[in-house]
């Protein structure tokens, strides 16, 4: 605890007077972003990947630090505001630590086993220091002095962590979808009146899309393990601290809608690609060319208009859940609509020709 209290200091010291507009500090973070990751594709020329036998697109010559340059450009923005209460100086300083666990990732090539540790830890400290978690008890209607709570609220944030590394399997595919998702959280917060949130989500979706200027297909810089479990990292606490439910109604619901919001593309995905797999007697734990983006460019189209298509996807998504949320006299028939739209989806990207 004094280890945080000493950080939350010197970070609070280093920015003590200034405070910018939510635009400005925004526009700093794209610039930020943008030019860690140029840097980085200079320095980084030559870059060679180890020996990787599983099947991927994602596995040219390309450096794989975006991540760093998204969290770094997120750590100095967030405290831009002179806003930034104590709980998201600590939250960036472990979403710092990480994206460093990525990186070595990235080089090394660490066991499994040690990534879940260190992902637990970093995510377990804050949770259980700041007492920042999600009500689960309160659904189940028991009291286990919260320990059900912070159990639940970590297996919550690492499952979001490496959904978004799920999606990370062409160019520019992850970047877009979590950079929606900011978008939405932006737009609920500023709806419900929960300011400092929509500030924070739209500071996040600049640090990425000053990464996904150069990760746009063909990309120069791929945002890697730093990236996917930095992002993933943010947007759990995010959605811990933002409030599904203002006003008291539809408990069941508001629990389930960051759920909804979050994983549709990524659990989608998970089901076509571990259908296939069973099916063909493929291990459902290897890399391959399987998943939805993969089979969009089979079918002759493009890695822009891929990402075209899941623009289109995911504004559907979003309007949906948003109007769910909003509208709550005919959230059940919104919802319909909705499943109606996940299985349809599911049909018809689940019929496509893969990659060989």
């Amino acid at each position: 605890m004094l280890f945080l209290q000493n950080s939350e200091t010197f970070i609070l010291s280093m920015f003590n007077n200034i405070q910018l507009p939510v635009i400005n500090a925004s526009l700093i973070s794209l610039v930020i972003s943008f030019t860690i990751c140029f840097i980085f594709i200079k320095i980084y020329s030559n870059y060679q990947v180890t020996k990787n036998d599983q099947k991927r697109l994602n596995t040219l010559n390309i450096v794989p630090l975006g991540g760093i340059a998204m969290a770094s450009s997120f750590f100095i923005s967030v405290r831009l505001l002179g806003e930034a209460g104590s709980d998201f100086v600590y939250i960036s300083i472990f979403a710092l630590a990480i994206a460093v666990v990525g990186i070595a990732d990235d080089f090394l090539n660490l066991n499994w086993k040690i990534k879940i540790i260190f992902q637990f830890i970093f995510v377990i400290v804050p949770i259980f220091f700041l007492k920042l978690f999600i009500n689960f008890e309160n659904i189940l209607g028991i009291d286990l002095n919260n320990n059900l709570n912070i159990i639940f609220t970590t297996f919550w944030i690492i499952l979001l962590m490496n959904s978004i590394n799920f999606t990370d399997n062409m160019d520019g595919f992850a970047s877009l979808n979590s950079a929606f998702i900011c978008l939405a959280l932006s737009f609920l917060s500023f709806i419900y009146n929960q300011n400092y949130l929509a500030d924070i989500s739209f500071i996040l979706m600049f640090s990425i899309l000053g990464f996904f200027i150069l990760n746009f297909p063909p990309a120069k810089i791929y945002m890697g393990d730093s990236g996917s479990l930095f992002i993933g990292f943010v947007l759990g606490f995010i959605s811990i601290l933002f409030d599904w439910n203002p006003d008291g109604t539809q408990v069941l619901y508001s629990s389930f809608a960051p759920v909804f919001l979050f994983f549709t593309i990524p659990v989608l995905d998970f089901f076509i690609v571990f259908n296939y797999r069973i099916k063909n007697k493929i291990s459902p734990t290897t890399g391959g060319t399987d998943h939805i983006s993969h089979r969009l460019l089979a079918s002759g189209i493009s890695n822009q208009k891929v990402l075209l298509v899941f623009v289109f996807v995911n504004l559907v998504i979003f309007s949906l859940i948003a109007s769910s949320i909003i509208f709550k006299s005919i959230s059940d028939l919104i919802i319909v609509f909705y499943l109606i739209f996940v299985i349809f989806m599911y049909n018809k990207f689940s019929k496509m020709e893969i990659i060989e």
